[in-house]
Parts: structure tokens; C-alpha cells; sequence
């Protein structure tokens, strides 16, 4: 049988071209936000005096844990290295959650006197 030119012919699901997302468009949201990308804004935080701060409270609380456990040995309560890190790093993370916590308490109390004075 011969094909009429008018005929129409149905075209399988494997033929239909799936439109793609241009490349570009990772660079067009980030200039969207004002040309930063995550490494900037890491670098900004790492630079803020906060951070600075509380890892040097943490550094501090983990240093004096260490003084702490190697003393201890000394004195004949010794135990093992694992658990002197493990202190040294219980620690820093409480002495680091007081700190933000401290912050955070300060700012909100700053905030409640800016309101007050407002109205």
C-alpha cells in the first residue's frame, strides 16, 4: 500500500524531544542573589568576630579538659586517651552552646529595650 501525502502517521513516545534546562541557569540564580555563592558567605561567617570567639572558647575548654585529665593521671585516676578526647570535646561543645546561647539571650534583650524605647 502506498503512503498518500495526507496522511497522518502517530509517532511513538521515544520520538518526542524532552526540552532540557540550559546550563546557565545555576549562574543566572546566583547572580540573582547578588553574585555569592555558598563558599562566599562561609568565608563571611568564618570571618565574623563571633566565630572567631567561640572557637576560641571552645579551644580554651577543650585545651583546659586535656590539662585536666592529664593531671588526673598523674594523681593515679588516669584512664585512656579516648577518654580524654572525648572530655576535651564534651567540653567545647557545651562551652560553645553557652556562649551562642549568651549571645542569643543578649540579642533578644537588646531587641525588647529597642521595642520598648520605640513606643
Amino acid at each position: 500500500m502506498a503512503k498518500t501525502a495526507g496522511s497522518t502517521r502517530k509517532k511513538s513516545p521515544a520520538s518526542k524531544q524532552v526540552a532540557k534546562k540550559a546550563p546557565g541557569n545555576r549562574s543566572r540564580s546566583r547572580s540573582a542573589r547578588g553574585g555569592k555563592s555558598a563558599a562566599d558567605t562561609l568565608l563571611k561567617l568564618l570571618e565574623s568576630p563571633l566565630v572567631a570567639e567561640l572557637l576560641a572558647v571552645g579551644a580554651t575548654a577543650a585545651l583546659a579538659a586535656l590539662a585536666e585529665h592529664r593531671y588526673g593521671s598523674r594523681s593515679g585516676a588516669g584512664a585512656g586517651a579516648k577518654r580524654a578526647i572525648k572530655g576535651a570535646v564534651t567540653a567545647a561543645a557545651g562551652a560553645m552552646g553557652r556562649r551562642i546561647a549568651t549571645e542569643f539571650d543578649d540579642i533578644k534583650q537588646e531587641t525588647k529595650a529597642r521595642a520598648a524605647k520605640a513606643t
